[in-house]
């Protein structure tokens, strides 16, 4: 598990359903947290070592995001920049930074400033936030956001707009072929096969 996810972090060797099993338990009987609560539990959980309390702390975020307010996002922010790789980063985007987006949408300004941070795990955090959005997503934002970031070089970014991208597409397939084909000559490949992958090509690129 450490080498599969090149040494970001130690890890306890727990398979998934172990885990989901444990974290059972360990929260049977156990009150509704307020915001607070949630935001001590995930930062002591990041303070540890192994992965597997951070995979912990972000189940119970996702499990209680709506108990957070638009207050919440820093200390988002926090996780998502800190110890950083795909596997924390991905659900705290779609699950908890998105569900903070939607319940606010005054938080999109924030989302903005996100989408042209330095830190790279922020950029693709605001690419992904609207993931679970559907017809509820900001499709000036989400376009914008992939043109913004579309020559960024580092492949974890191109990767995130064609996925974002990908998601959207089962929403209005249409409206993302169109902004391929508007886009194909900033779009990296990886980004438009991404995009494209299930709903097919548009004039010689692939899906």
């Amino acid at each position: 598990m450490r080498a599969y996810m090149k040494d970001i972090a130690p890890f306890l060797g727990l398979t998934a359903p172990v885990r989901r099993d444990l974290n059972r338990a360990v929260l049977a009987g156990t009150p509704r947290p307020e915001e607070a609560d949630c935001a001590a539990l995930a930062l002591r959980c990041w303070e540890l070592p192994e992965r597997e309390y951070q995979y912990f702390a972000v189940d119970y975020l996702r499990r209680h995001v709506k108990r957070c307010s638009s207050g919440f996002l820093p200390v988002a922010r926090q996780l998502v920049t800190t110890r950083p790789w795909w596997d924390t980063v991905d659900a705290l985007a779609a699950h908890v930074v998105g569900g903070l987006v939607a319940a606010d949408p005054a938080l999109r300004a924030d989302m903005d400033a996100w989408i042209q941070d330095e830190d790279m795990w922020a950029v693709r955090t605001a690419l992904l936030h609207q993931l679970r959005h559907k017809h509820a997503t900001d499709t000036g934002r989400l376009f914008a956001y992939c043109e913004r970031q579309a020559r960024h070089p580092d492949f974890f970014i191109r990767k995130a707009i064609g996925w974002c991208l990908r998601e959207y597409a089962k929403t209005d397939p249409d409206a993302v072929r169109d902004f391929v084909a508007t886009h194909r000559e900033v779009l990296a490949p990886l980004s438009v096969r991404e995009a494209l992958k299930n709903i097919g090509g548009i004039g010689g690129i692939g899906g």
